[in-house]
């Protein structure tokens, strides 16, 4: 369950403050993260003071309610996908994000106040803002997740991100599979259904607007097998 406040923040009533700047997470990842979203970890590793003192940046910048639905969304993405980056450092190296004891249920994540599990961010805040694009833009370090973008998300692009990351990952062969008539889908959404199909529509209507080729409503559907090793850039 989520702890007491927790879902507050979303909207907690803090002092008003302007949206953080995410310019010191978009530097970093444009230099460590490929157009592919393949990760230099141990370019992360290298500065990984700049990447603690971003995280430290957020914290004490909490969300206030006179914020942006876009501005708390890219705040809580760049939190999540700087903060599992930082996950894997201190455990560096490793294959694999699930060979860490509990990588999304410890609470290792410090907000205002309190400390959040990565699970926490993405169930109890970002899945509440009801967009599922945001299953494509967080990142679980692993092969099989939506790529890492190599910029950060911004308030006044946060749009335009979205959709391409969703469409990206749509049209990705090693991610979901088109063909004989049928749709191998990545577990994301087996895992995810009722978040896609909120909205009373079905999940190939969904898919189908990110189709270039949309598919019959009646296309059998199953599901990938999920590749946790890491997604790191290993040449």
């Amino acid at each position: 369950s989520f702890g007491p406040g927790a879902k507050d923040l979303r909207t907690v009533p803090n002092p008003p403050q302007e949206a953080p700047s995410h310019s010191a997470w978009d530097r970093l990842l444009r230099k460590y993260v490929s157009p592919d979203g393949w990760v230099d970890y141990r370019g992360f590793a290298a500065e990984g003071e700049t990447l603690e003192a971003y995280l430290e940046m957020l914290s004490d910048h909490p969300p206030s309610e006179d914020w942006s639905r876009e501005a708390r969304l890219a705040y809580f993405i760049n939190l999540y996908n700087a903060a599992t980056v930082q996950l894997i450092l201190e455990h560096y190296p490793l294959e694999s994000i699930r060979d860490i004891p509990r990588p999304w249920g410890k609470k290792r994540v410090k907000l205002g106040g309190q400390q959040y599990s990565l699970g926490e961010i993405e169930h109890g805040i970002l899945r509440k803002l009801g967009d599922p694009r945001i299953h494509f833009a967080i990142n679980c370090a692993s092969f099989s997740c939506p790529k890492l973008l190599p910029e950060a998300y911004r308030e006044a692009a946060l749009e335009a991100q979205l959709e391409q990351a969703t469409r990206d990952f749509l049209n990705d062969p090693a991610r979901n599979e088109f063909t004989g008539g049928q749709a191998r889908l990545s577990r994301i959404f087996k895992w995810y259904r009722k978040d896609f199909t909120a909205r009373d529509t079905s999940l190939i209507r969904y898919i189908n607007r990110y189709l270039s080729h949309p598919l019959p409503a009646n296309t059998p559907i199953s599901y990938l097998p999920y590749d946790w090793s890491l997604n790191e850039n290993r040449d």
